[in-house]
């Protein structure tokens, strides 16, 4: 989530504001609620062995089981603090482990499906604390930590600690790059890190779950004598006995028009010290107080963006499930409603452009779906043997996430405009739609994701420009052939590459549209 303006908001009787070390901060106070999920104890071996031998679709029943409560769940009136504990609930059942990202990444796909199909009725709240916890911040772990920190994963469910993930900040979202201003300083006197952020623009923005969860894994330039080493991992506990630790500021972002269930907050951090064990260390460490590459040619950056793939195909397949329901919602009440007509009563859904979108609809779901559903198999298979996607499983999957939200945007958005007033009315599904803008912006803005795609097309071309007879048969080459020409005249009257790019974005995105079309069918036709 982004893009909304900063501010400080108390919600309702539960909330209190405290001071640490000179910060205002807001802690949310709730009594425990009353749970919704059916408990076993994850601490039982022989509970957790059952668990493991369960089938996928034997799984899944026990999953939707033990989520059939959150349809009851009032997303209005609900505190931050009883959405928290109905994921802490969920957390505890160990349905789910912190650890089957790699190990059974079946089951984490499925999650996240099975979590989406209530966004219509629920927004986008439950289901964005859900991959906050699992894929950005356990994952990490996952992805970056040795032995001994991905063991403690196991701990923090059967404690039902949530986590949340402190990448993004005020001057640096989503067109940075993976750039932190955020700061890790080693201290080789006390062996420890000193963790500030230097300014204001550098506090953690648009952090979900920030407000309640106990551990985040924060991003931050890694300082060494001075000298930056660029962004690293840091397992930073946020509360002792559930009281936020002194020296962490966090503030609420305020309401939002979706998604009000899920606390999204800035975090900033005073001389926070950790201990050298909150480093995130398979990649890179500290020896003898020099800083230590232990995979050559792997930078930590590079592993930290793994979490983007995971979260896209997550996403995308998030956004079609949304946009499934939604539709299902409507043309049960379209196959319905009667309406008037000279030879008698007809369906609502039996209107031309209704039965048009039904059935473009489907189509295009199915295609979809089965180009996400490639992604993920091929992707899962990383996971499990520890493999680096290549680089076109990579590509594929960010045509996968541009593809599945934004068809999904376009689709319900003209559904919304031609089923009638029935899309007015709350309870309908509509009223969440802003749930796809949320995954627009998520793991990748789809925009900065498109002209990522056309600037690597634009650069293969510049070393190796289209031939005439590649211009006239492939569509790829004739956009390409354009774009390149209209960049260089304008770069020459400019002077100025970056005006002349911009210049020429409705062409830019143009020859991203071919890119991810020509990508899906290139995809599916391989066995």
């Amino acid at each position: 989530l982004g893009g909304w303006s900063s501010m400080f908001k108390v919600r309702s009787n539960a909330s209190r504001v405290v001071l640490l070390r000179g910060f205002s901060s807001q802690v949310v106070l709730t009594s425990r609620p009353q749970s919704c999920f059916a408990r076993r104890s994850f601490s039982s071996s022989s509970e957790r062995d059952r668990i493991s031998q369960l089938s996928i679709d034997e799984w899944a029943e026990e999953f939707k089981r033990a989520t059939v409560g959150l349809a009851s769940m009032d997303i209005q009136t609900i505190s931050y603090q009883e959405s928290a504990q109905r994921m802490r609930d969920l957390l505890k059942t160990g349905l789910l482990r912190n650890t089957d990202l790699n190990k059974r990444p079946d089951r984490f796909f499925l999650a996240h499906r099975l979590l989406a199909q209530h966004a219509p009725k629920l927004g986008p709240g439950f289901w964005i604390r859900f991959t906050v916890h699992y894929n950005l911040c356990a994952g990490t772990v996952l992805g970056l930590g040795n032995e001994e920190q991905i063991k403690e994963l196991d701990e923090w469910q059967e404690k039902g600690l949530l986590g949340c993930f402190s990448l993004t900040e005020k001057l640096a979202g989503v067109n940075s790059g993976l750039v932190v201003n955020t700061q890790a300083h080693w201290d080789s006197r006390t062996q420890t890190f000193n963790l500030t952020s230097p300014s204001h623009g550098a506090a953690k923005n648009w952090i979900s779950q920030g407000l309640v969860a106990d551990r985040t894994v924060v991003v931050a330039d890694l300082m060494i004598e001075g000298k930056p080493h660029g962004p690293h991992a840091f397992v930073v506990n946020l509360r002792d006995n559930g009281q936020v630790l002194p020296g962490v500021l966090l503030t609420d972002m305020g309401r939002k028009t979706v998604g009000n269930d899920l606390d999204n907050a800035s975090i900033a951090f005073s001389n926070v010290k950790l201990p050298k064990s909150a480093l995130l260390n398979r990649f890179a460490d500290i020896e003898g107080d020099k800083y230590v590459q232990k995979v050559e040619g792997m930078p930590v950056f590079h592993m930290i963006g793994q979490r983007l793939f995971t979260g896209r195909v997550a996403v995308a397949q998030a956004a079609l499930e949304f946009r499934k329901s939604l539709f299902d919602m409507t043309k049960s009440y379209a196959d319905s409603k009667k309406c008037w007509s000279p030879t008698g009563e007809l369906s609502l859904s039996s209107i031309p452009q209704l039965k048009d979108i039904f059935i473009e609809n489907r189509k295009s779901l199915d295609t979809l779906e089965a180009f996400v559903g490639k992604c993920e198999k091929q992707l899962s298979d990383c996971l499990t043997s520890g493999s680096l996607p290549s680089l076109q499983l990579v590509n594929a999957i960010a045509v996968a996430k541009v593809k599945a939200v934004e068809d999904s945007i376009d689709f319900c958005h003209r559904l919304q405009n031609d089923v009638g007033s029935y899309a007015l009315m709350a309870g309908t599904g509509f009223e969440q739609k802003d749930f796809l803008t949320c995954c627009k912006f998520a793991e990748g803005d789809s925009r900065i994701l498109m002209q990522k795609m056309s600037r690597d097309k634009i650069k293969q071309y510049e070393k190796k420009p289209p031939t005439p007879e590649q211009i006239q048969a492939d569509e790829e080459a004739k956009v390409a052939a354009s774009l390149l020409e209209r960049l260089a005249a304008d770069a020459k009257a400019t002077g100025n590459k970056q005006e002349a790019w911009d210049k020429n974005w409705k062409l830019v995105y143009a020859l991203a549209d071919v890119i991810m079309n020509k990508t899906m069918e290139s995809y599916m036709s391989r066995s």
